[in-house]
This record gives C-alpha cells, structure tokens and sequence, in this order.
C-alpha cells in the first residue's frame, strides 16, 4: 500500500511501531492479516493469532473478491466493503486497485449515495471526525483527540445539507467525507492516515431523520446565521492552527452557503470546494475534449462535402470556449461552479473581457430563464453576485411568433410529476420521472411548490417565465448542460430542438450531471437514439454503453463519466505537495487542460475523459499520468 508514495524512495523504510498482539490486528492501518510473515509473527506476538499459512496480497484480493461477489445487491457489496476497510487498508485498497472499474460506483457515486441515506441504520462503526454543534465549546479538545501526534495533509469536511442528489443527511453526511478520502488515495496516491474525513453536525432538516428513533446525529433542526458561522469558523480556525499547510475540501454545503464559505476562506488557507471548483473544472476539461472531437468532425464533413453546393446551418459551432453558446438547467452550486470556471478559463485562454464570456451563458433554473424582467428587481439584487452575472438583460427580447403551445401540447407543473411528461403520456413514463416528491431538490427549492411554469413549456407573452425548450430553440446552444437533479429534463423535444439547430457535421454536446443515476436530466441510450448517434454524451455516474445501428453499422457507445473524482484527487494532492497556501483559479484551468489532453479520440467518435487500461495500484497511482493534475508550486 502507498502509505509513502508521494516521498522519495531514499527517504521511505520500515514502519516502525509499538503495538503487539491483538491490538496490532485491531489496527486497519497496520493489520495485514495472513500476510503477516513468520518472522513478522514472532517479533509482534502474532502466533497463535493467525492461521498457519502465509498469503500474498494477491491470495488475500482473490478470496475477497470473492466474497464480495457473493453479495447480490451494489449496498450489500458497499457494506462488505466497508467492513474490510475498518479491518485492513493494504487488502481494502489492494482490491479496489484490481478492480477499479468495477468498485469505484460500489465505494462512490452512485451507490454511497444510498449508504449515507441508511447511515443511521447500517452504522457499525465509527470513521473520521465528527464535531456535533451542542459539543461546539469543547470542539478543540474533540478535534486534538483525533490528531494529536498524525501528520494531517487532508480534512475532508461536509455539513451534510446538499448530499449529492440526496439532499440534507444529516450525521449521515460523514459517508461522504470517508468516500471522497478514499478517492484521494485510491487514485491520488495520499497515504489514508494522513486524511481526516470530518462531519459538521449543526442538526438536520430532514424529518425523516427527525422522527427516526435510531438516527444517531443530532436530532435538533439546522443551526443557521450567526451561530453556524461561528461554528464552521472555529472548526476553520483549528485546521489553520494546527495544520496550517493542510488541505481544505468542502463537501456537499448548501448552495446558500457554499460560495460564501469558500469566499471567505481560500485567501487564507488552501481550501477547495469540490462542488463549484471539482464540478467547474472536470466539466470544463469534458467540454474542451468535446470540442475537439466536435472540430474533427465538423472538419471531416466539410472535407466530404467540399464539391457539394447544398447550403449549411447558420447555427454556431467553432473552435474556441468563447465560441460556444452554453445552456445550464440548475442554478445552484454546481451550475454555477460549471459556468464560473467556464467563464474564467474563456478570459484566460481566449483573451475576451469578462462581460463577453458572460454573455455566451443561458442559465434556467426551476423559475425559468434567468433574465431581468420590470418586476423582478428586488429579487436581482437580493441574488448573489455570482448568480446575477449570468443574468439575460431586460432589452434580450425574442419572437414568440411559432412557439405558442397549443391547448393539447400543455404540459404537467411541478405537482408530483416530470413536468416534460405530456399529460397523454403512457403511464410507466410518468412513473419513471415522477419522483419529485423525494428526488429533486433544485438546490434548496420546495419541488412539490406549484410553479408558473416547467422547464419545457413555452411563455405565452414576453412576461412570462422562459422555458428550457423555448431557450434552446432561440439559442441553438453547442452545449446543453444539465445539474438540476430533475430526472428527464432533457427531454426528446429539447434534444431534437439542439441538434436541428445543430451546424452540419458537428455533434451536440449533451451532459446531464445530476447525481445519483436516477436524477440524471437523460438516460444516455435516449439521447444516442435521439441524435442519431451525434451527441457527445458525458454523465454524472456511471452508465452502461449505449448499442445502436448508426448507418447500417452496429456502434458501441462508450458512455463517459464527467466525475470530480477524476480531477480533485491529483489536483488536491499536487496543492498538498507543493503546500500551496491557496488553490487558485489558474491551477484549476491548469488541471482540466491536462486532463482535456488525456482524452482520445474514440473509434466510435465518442469521448472520454479518462484514458486508463488498466488501474492504478496504490504503489504506482502517482506515477500514472492520467491520474494527475499537478498544482502549481508557485501559488
């Protein structure tokens, strides 16, 4: 295991401790289990403690692995894998590296996701820190009893209240903080005992977890202003103090408070957001990838066409970031990382002021196109001024001539229901997107709220909301992206409206991100047979490829994962080697290029963003390019 992989290989020997006997086997950082050797066994006290044979590292993963298949279902195999973890890291870390396609949607998105939401029913064991609001002026002595005498490079924290897709867990949240602790070792190279995953229990709002007798979390609704600020600062202020040259990684906070807490924190610590900065810059390194991909084939068409005298699109599909037209449904923490971070990397590469790149966004969120209206000033300037930079000026007027819905073509309001299924949809279609009573969130926005309008009807007058069809239609975007959690979103009208306003022989690039799986905005195989194989798909988590006919030939679609965890492990622990005291914009475009450049081009002309054959071993992740992402020593 790479417990001194980021060291030189002069400087690493042998790990010497104090623990004999049982106390040694009771640790999962030192335990090897019946990889002790003999004479290992002898000098720890460990015969008699050990069955008789000795095994490899590779013995021990085979008949774990098959243990691990005799679980039937993704959260039985989670569970198993997390016991292993609290047993033994050489063998935990040992199988995932062997089988890291496999395991990493078992250990991370999307099946983790289901283990925090029964985190107070599957719990069996403690992991990491958690710092409980009620304990708040005892919080350095909690704090220095977990630490005290490890060399920390890394706190993973969270408040629990924008899980993934799940929204606010509570306690629950610490699932998350140990996942993304995983990632940094798993693909990162980090020595585990140098992270700490962290849990800010400041209460919950989720009434389930209120009214359940067995949650372990504080059971009390959210602390917020002042005495939450004031908790999350003492908790900031301890990691400075003691740890000055350590990481910060915000996990999952809610959209009210994730910009601000960042804000407040990066010019004094490295501290990184993983849900604006992680999110922003694997997005933007997804889409500059596509854009090549699209180039190549928008070049390979003209090439074949060049003798033809049929005209072609007027629609926009050029080369460079500044020349896109990106469409985001979901304003929260997550859209607005992707289009900052899009926005920044515009100015840096392609020398545009800031209001132009601003002007190449499109942002629609539960209400509609963001865009001032004569009754809306007050919201304006209540809105965050990040928010309000994307917001589509007053004088932006379009023709609603031809988009008027007919009466039989109304669609269904946010009531329960895919506010994209018509109302003489077939019944399985409603019960598939139906799930807004639990499932989509909209950052912080009530889903079962009745709405003036969903995201796919059209105003009937320019006072009223502007859906996400009616915004593709007048856009003719190059990039749809989707980080909503509205499960359907992107609908077959909305992609059938991208790609005719699609140029010719370029491809559409289509990311529905939300997270878990079954809030994803598409199902990839739809979006595929929608475009005829022309989108450029990348998903949130995982999907299975996509296999279809495309011109009497039968395709595999490789469908590619737009996952932060391809991005934060390298990025973050290149700041930990460099003991960067600030994680800086530059660093992060400097990332997403890197990691744009590792994307291949496919046989199939679809995309990927990570280009491994094989997995990484824990000894070997730092030296594998396609795992890195290196900080800039200077920042």
């Amino acid at each position: 295991m790479a417990l001194n992989a980021h060291k030189p290989a002069h400087l690493v020997g042998p790990l010497r401790v104090s623990l004999r006997g049982h106390p040694l086997l009771a640790s999962p950082r030192l335990n090897k289990g019946t990889a002790f050797p003999i004479s290992e066994r002898k000098a720890f006290g460990l015969e008699g403690r050990l069955p008789y044979r000795v095994n490899t590292l590779d013995e021990q993963c085979e008949r774990a692995y098959g243990q691990l298949n005799q679980r039937d279902t993704a959260i039985r195999k989670n569970t198993f894998l997390q016991s292993l973890k609290d047993q033994n890291w050489t063998l935990y870390y040992g199988l995932l590296a062997r089988h890291l396609k496999e395991l990493v949607p078992i250990i991370y998105t999307p099946t983790q996701a289901e283990a925090i939401m029964n985190y107070s029913e599957l719990f069996r064991r403690s992991e990491g820190l958690y710092l409980t609001f009620p304990d708040r002026d005892r919080m350095e002595e909690d704090f220095l009893e977990q630490t005290r005498g490890r060399d920390i490079d890394l706190f993973v924290c969270t408040d629990s209240e924008a899980i993934l897709g799940i929204g606010d867990q509570g306690v629950g949240g610490i699932g998350i903080s140990t996942a993304k602790s995983v990632m940094y070792t798993l693909v990162g190279g980090l020595d585990p005992s140098k992270s700490v995953p962290v849990v800010l229990d400041v209460g919950t709002d989720n009434k389930t977890l209120l009214n359940d007798p067995l949650y372990v979390g504080w059971p009390e609704n959210r602390i917020r202003g002042e005495e939450y600020d004031k908790f999350i600062d003492r908790f900031v202020q301890l990691v400075r103090k003691h740890y000055p040259h350590s990481l910060l990684h915000f996990e999952d906070f809610g959209v009210k408070n994730a910009h601000r807490l960042l804000d407040k924190y990066r010019e004094t610590h490295a501290v990184f957001n993983d849900d604006i900065q992680g999110t922003g810059a694997v997005t933007l390194a997804c889409i500059m990838a596509a854009v090549g991909v699209s180039r190549r084939s928008r070049a390979a068409f003209k090439a074949s066409s060049a003798s033809s005298s049929s005209s072609t699109s007027q629609s926009i599909s050029k080369d460079r970031l500044s020349d896109q037209r990106f469409v985001i449904l979901g304003a929260g923490s997550a859209g607005m990382g992707i289009a900052t971070q899009i926005r920044d990397a515009m100015v840096a590469a392609d020398g545009v002021s800031r209001a132009e790149a601003n002007s190449r966004f499109w942002m629609v969120d539960r209400e509609g196109l963001l865009f001032e209206k004569e009754d809306n000033q007050a919201e304006l300037q209540a809105m965050d001024v990040r928010k309000r930079e994307f917001v589509r000026p007053s004088e932006e007027r379009w023709d609603l001539v031809g988009l008027a819905r007919d009466a039989e073509d109304e669609t269904i309001e946010w009531e329960g229901v895919d506010p994209h299924v018509k109302k003489d949809a077939p019944t399985s279609q409603v019960q598939a997107a139906g799930k807004l009573d639990r499932d989509i969130e909209w950052e912080g926005i009530d889903p079962n709220s009745q709405t003036t309008a969903s995201p796919s009807s059209h105003p009937r007058s320019p006072g009223d909301p502007v859906s996400l069809l009616h915004v593709v239609k007048e856009v003719r975007p190059t990039v749809l992206i989707g980080c909503s959690t509205a499960s359907g979103a992107f609908n077959k009208d909305v992609i059938q409206a991208m790609l005719a306003g699609t140029e010719e022989g370029a491809r559409p690039i289509i990311l529905p991100l939300s997270n878990p799986t079954r809030l994803a905005e598409a199902v990839p195989e739809d979006l595929m047979h929608w475009t005829e194989g022309r989108a450029l798909v990348a998903t949130g988590s995982p999907f299975p490829p996509v296999k279809m006919s495309v011109e009497g030939k039968d395709v595999e679609f490789k469908i590619a994962e737009c996952n932060n965890a391809l991005i934060y492990p390298g990025l973050g622990f290149g700041a930990i080697l460099a003991q960067s005291k600030r994680i800086t914009d530059t660093m992060l475009i400097a990332g997403a290029k890197r990691l744009a450049a590792l994307s291949p081009p496919s046989p199939n002309a679809t995309f990927r963003t990570a280009t491994k054959s094989q997995p990484p071993t824990p000894t070997n992740t730092t030296a594998n390019p396609s795992y890195r992402t290196s900080a800039s020593p200077q920042a």
